[in-house]
């Protein structure tokens, strides 16, 4: 049901300037707004907690890695009753750490999980594995290297990987032990015991080095010798390797033995064979899935909020062996996020997505958006030149995904995706409403937006310039035709 009041109120929050330019368009954008009012619905179920990666804090195997990116397991249960899903198979193109094919395998629903980010993959292969029941020689091997120290051993141990932006993360002793810890790995005796170990490591990684993940980058405590912000930075405890990694393997270890909350495990029903996890770029491997072969896409993609993942995850990457080539790499192959995304030649890439990027030439709102931040460029008034680049390549590459999940997708299967609007010079981007546009374009029909009851704030920067408005943080629920 559609609450009208609740329509009104997240198209009254976006504020007018008084600048000409940035007026009408701001109107316009409201103007827009009002014409898709009757597809918004404020869901008061969908709280912040569902809709991000709090829920997932305390429930087994999903609380081993602190993965704020991801929504939480709570939310794709939900998706699942909602929209009646039964049979499957399910798909998620950006996924992240897996939740999405994990909680549909312990309903007994085949999936598919994309993720371009290996540390991605490596946590969601993990979680796969705990999930499914590891095997009793694995449980001794972890219970010995937690009781032994077994890499302690290891006297001439392999330098370790660093980027330019990992430099210098960890105090001395604690790399001395990383180094220790991950050239001994091999000697594990089985190849399951392995995974859970690196897994081990890379899920400390933030709580023994001077660096907090701090959405666009990592913020350096003033303990170490860099410095991010102009404010010295005390992050707190620095945890030794020694207690970071027993507190890990002892969780890792209960929940594979189901002794940490069993009344929310689920491992009953869990198959990793229900599980297809592709490592790589959606745009990519999309189009090698079948038409009509889905029942379902629930995702998040990366917001379109300059959050740059492969500097978030720059400790984890460089531990699983990227270097700086194949970072740079990394960040021009995914979503275009951030100011640094390079344009995309999609047509040579796909010449059927044509169609689609045609039609977001043609978008109203989309074209008037992306006028306005190019000429703010041109006058030299945006803070990174690079935001029209960004938001264009956003949209773009969006539509295309748009495309392949419409064409995947079996008639009257479901997209739920979750995405956050955004803002740039003063401009609030209506992000949900014009994806949901290109759906319809696609063969797709808009059953709701659902809002959440909380909406996003501002920077400090955008308030300051262009006063407060609060974003909308949306639920998309399309439908193929």
């Amino acid at each position: 049901m559609i609450n009208a009041e609740a329509t009104d109120m997240a198209i009254a929050n976006a504020g007018i300037d008084n600048s000409s330019a940035l007026n009408l368009l701001q109107k316009e954008i409201k103007d827009s707004d009002i014409l898709h009012r009757d597809l918004f619905f404020l869901n008061p179920i969908l709280g912040r907690r569902m809709v991000s990666f709090q829920a997932n804090k305390s429930a087994p195997v999903y609380r081993l890695f602190k993965y704020k990116e991801g929504f939480s397991a709570a939310l794709v249960e939900y998706m699942i009753d909602h929209l009646q899903l039964e049979d499957g198979p399910i798909l998620d193109p950006f996924s992240g750490t897996g939740t999405t094919s994990i909680v549909s395998a312990s309903r007994s629903i085949p999936s598919t999980g994309i993720e371009l980010l290996p540390i991605g993959n490596l946590i969601a292969n993990a979680r796969a594995e705990i999930m499914d029941g590891i095997s009793a020689d694995t449980i001794d091997d972890l219970h010995s290297w937690n009781d032994n120290h077994v890499w302690e051993e290891c006297a001439e141990p392999d330098k370790l990987l660093t980027l330019r932006i990992t430099n210098g993360a960890y105090p001395d002793e604690t790399e001395y032990r990383i180094r220790q810890y991950l050239s001994s790995i091999g000697e594990a005796k089985t190849n399951q015991a392995r995974m859970l170990l690196l897994f081990a490591l890379c899920s400390i990684l933030e709580e023994i080095s001077y660096t907090r993940k701090d959405g666009q980058y990592l913020r350096w405590d003033f303990r170490s010798n860099r410095r991010s912000g102009k404010k010295p930075f005390n992050k707190g405890a620095i945890l030794s390797f020694d207690e970071a990694i027993k507190s890990k393997l002892d969780s890792i270890i209960a929940d594979a033995q189901n002794t940490y909350r069993p009344d929310l495990f689920r491992q009953h029903s869990f198959s990793k064979h229900d599980v297809n996890f592709l490592q790589g770029s959606c745009l990519k491997e999309m189009m090698n899935l079948d038409d009509s072969s889905y029942e379902a896409v629930i995702t998040s993609p990366p917001y379109c909020n300059r959050y740059d993942y492969t500097r978030t995850y720059a400790l984890e990457l460089a531990v699983l062996g990227i270097d700086e080539r194949h970072l740079i790499d990394l960040r021009q192959t995914m979503l275009s996020c951030t100011v640094e995304n390079r344009a995309k030649d999609l047509l040579s890439m796909n010449p059927d997505w044509e169609p689609i990027l045609d039609y977001c030439k043609s978008h109203s709102t989309l074209s008037s958006i992306l006028e306005y931040l190019y000429d703010l460029k041109s006058e030299g008034r945006l803070n990174n030149n690079g935001i029209p680049r960004m938001v264009e390549g956003y949209f773009n590459e969006m539509a295309c995904v748009t495309y392949e999940c419409s064409r995947v997708l079996r008639r009257e299967g479901y997209v739920a995706m979750v995405n956050d609007n955004v803002r740039y010079a003063g401009v609030p981007i209506p992000v949900d409403t014009i994806l949901s546009d290109i759906a319809e374009h696609c063969g797709m029909k808009v059953d709701s937006i659902m809002i959440l009851p909380t909406g996003k704030g501002n920077s400090s920067q955008q308030m300051g310039e262009h006063g407060r408005s609060v974003l909308r943080k949306c639920v998309y629920i399309w439908k193929k035709l």
